[in-house]
């Protein structure tokens, strides 16, 4: 069984939360679908987390924005976070995030973080005209931050949802396991006041971080699929 993650956008508490509770699980590896940059203040400790369990992940948009020294397009909030990580975060954790790859395929699973059109950016809503022309049977990618499976006549997606930042109305952090042929979807809570700690202590106004108990985008939008 292989356990799935996404987004975890700098959110340590909830990183290791998930990690311990795959842990338990048994999984036999983790893959990670990318944006472990972005938003909350722990990006080194996210980043050390991962590389030092040689958890495989491919590279997501916020990964390379901080990566490339690049802005996102539509997001001021999202701006002034990425300032911040980028002046904390190690050499050595900078260029693991650029060394990320934008696209694979692991043990029959394809993967990327946003869609197969645009795997940095393009926010996947699946149906069978979407996957058809794609080789294979299994496909998971984030970037919605909403976790979601969908089952097609010969093809099956899946959305883990978010590690670091739900936005469907759920606080809890968010992660699939999938054993070859079927995903199950996860929750479990965290300690969200860890994060908003840090976040806090970092100089950041709780506008940055009290999205977190309600489940949604900075400035309270919640999404669906």
């Amino acid at each position: 069984m292989i356990g799935i993650i996404s987004d975890v956008h700098g959110n340590y508490s909830a990183l290791r939360t998930v990690l311990a509770k795959l842990d338990g699980l048994g999984v036999s590896r983790i893959i990670c679908l990318g944006d472990t940059a972005g938003y909350y203040s722990q990006v080194n400790e996210c980043c050390e987390a991962l590389r030092e369990r040689n958890i495989f992940s491919v590279m997501g948009n916020h990964d390379w924005y901080l990566a490339r020294d690049e802005r996102c397009p539509r997001s001021n909030s999202a701006n002034t976070c990425l300032d911040y990580q980028q002046g904390v975060i190690t050499a050595q954790n900078l260029a693991w995030l650029g060394s990320l790859p934008e696209r694979s395929t692991e043990d029959g699973l394809s993967i990327v973080h946003g869609g197969w059109s645009d795997p940095l950016d393009e926010y996947v809503r699946p149906s069978q005209a979407y996957f058809a022309p794609l080789p294979g049977r299994y496909f998971a990618s984030g970037h919605t931050h909403v976790q979601h499976l969908w089952l097609g006549e010969d093809k099956v997606y899946c959305n883990p949802g978010s590690v670091g930042q739900p936005r469907d109305g759920d606080p809890r952090a968010a992660f699939a396991t999938w054993d070859g042929e079927a995903f199950n979807l996860h929750r479990v809570e965290y300690d969200i006041g860890e994060t908003q700690l840090a976040m806090k202590r970092a100089g950041f106004t709780p506008y940055f971080y009290e999205n977190l108990d309600i489940g949604s985008q900075i400035g309270g939008r919640i999404s669906a699929v």
